[in-house]
């Protein structure tokens, strides 16, 4: 269910911009360094250099030393792009695993940059695909049999983590063996009233789940129940409405510590948590913080021990593509994966679907969707995503509070 909650910025931090050095007197242009060979420091060359000035002649780091740095003497060529297939603009010869190409100028680091060479030849590669248009980004998808649809920042990831995985094979390979079989969506309809009062009671009306085979990127089964509330038992008129559940389904329907037993019952049919290593996803912090957290304690539950932890995706999909919480929105998150809302909105099952298919598509992209919160003593916590990938434990019928 939609929610207004709001969301860590997840974003880069930006560093401010160097000030140009001032021009000659005279309005002079200073000399640059030819456009075909950039210089390179050349070993045992050093001098002092002068400590930059600010606009008012003093200097920028006033009381501290000035280091020693490097500086150039005889000009070097740079070596060439490690991946030439990700640019065809014809500027300058580029070279990668014995074949040439047209690529654009890039600048290099040094080797002692980076640990491993792989590594330096996938930040030069990110460099590549950052200069590249929306329409060589397109073309080169299309080349590599990927998907195409999506703005063009999501088009760069997309690239780019198809590259780093090409590199990193045997990387992939071994966190494949410890990733979750399978992710559980789920995506709550509750009662509501226009405006949603605080002092108003939600009560779960729809329990759905779409299970999603990470093997397969398809969704494998989904399971659909309706709740009948016991607080408020007529839905308004604006609750029917916005989900399209009507007063007959939820008067028909089963309370929800019985739903509860029978959405279990199907996960233990599924042997997820025992045979197959699964995790818990929603669109945001409330469906578990909030909905089923209330919902427990109406219907005098303690809280189930395998709804403790889940993966916000919300939080994943900005965290990954680097876009601000006001983009993390559903329908926003699908149109800039280039795909439209498929079914009824406020549906939960249809919303479970496709939040599935948003979670297809960031895998697909190469992000690595993990348990990234959880309920701990009452409250929300986030979880660090340095912490090993676990599992979550196999689903039981939690006890009834005393």
């Amino acid at each position: 269910m939609e929610d207004p909650q709001s969301k860590e910025p997840a974003g880069e931090a930006v560093a401010p911009a160097l000030l140009e050095s001032p021009r000659p007197e005279g309005g002079e242009e200073p000399p640059r360094p030819s456009p075909e060979v950039r210089s390179r420091p050349a070993p045992g060359c050093w001098r002092q250099l002068p400590r930059p000035q600010s606009a008012l002649g003093t200097p920028f780091f006033s009381g501290v030393p000035q280091k020693v740095q490097l500086c150039a003497l005889g000009p070097q060529p740079l070596p060439r792009c490690p991946a030439p297939w990700l640019y065809p603009r014809e500027t300058q010869q580029c070279k990668f695993d014995g074949q040439e190409t047209k690529g654009s100028k890039f600048i290099t680091s040094s080797a002692s940059d980076f640990s491993d060479p792989v590594y330096k030849e996938i930040a030069i590669t990110n460099g590549c695909i950052n200069r590249m248009s929306k329409e060589e980004l397109r073309a080169k998808l299309s080349e590599f049999k990927l998907e195409t649809r999506g703005v063009k920042d999501v088009l760069k990831k997309r690239l780019k983590n198809y590259y780093k995985k090409q590199k990193l094979m045997l990387k992939e390979s071994n966190f494949a063996d410890s990733y979750y079989d399978y992710i559980c969506i789920i995506d709550f309809e509750a009662t509501c009233e226009e405006g949603n009062p605080p002092e108003f009671v939600h009560e779960i009306i729809e329990f759905p789940v779409v299970l999603l085979n990470t093997h397969t990127l398809e969704i494998e089964d989904t399971f659909q129940q309706y709740v009948r509330p016991e607080i408020n038992t007529q839905l308004s008129d604006f609750c029917i409405s916005l989900t399209g559940i009507t007063q007959d389904q939820v008067d028909r329907a089963d309370t929800f510590p019985q739903v509860l037993k029978k959405v279990i019952d199907w996960m233990k049919l599924k042997e997820l948590g025992t045979k197959y290593k699964y995790s818990l996803l929603t669109d945001g912090s409330w469906d578990m913080s909030k909905f089923l957290n209330i919902q427990c304690q109406l219907s005098r539950l303690k809280y189930p021990p395998f709804a403790k932890k889940w993966i916000n995706i919300r939080k994943s999909y900005g965290n990954f593509y680097k876009v601000p919480r006001s983009q993390t929105k559903l329908t926003i998150m699908l149109e800039k994966l280039g795909m439209d809302y498929d079914g009824r909105p406020h549906c939960g099952l249809d919303d479970s679907k496709n939040i599935a298919r948003i979670a297809v598509r960031m895998l697909q992209d190469g992000c690595e969707l993990r348990i990234n919160e959880k309920m701990h003593a009452g409250q929300l916590m986030s979880v660090s995503s340095s912490l090993p990938i676990e599992g979550t434990p196999p689903p039981q019928m939690p006890h009834f509070r005393k």
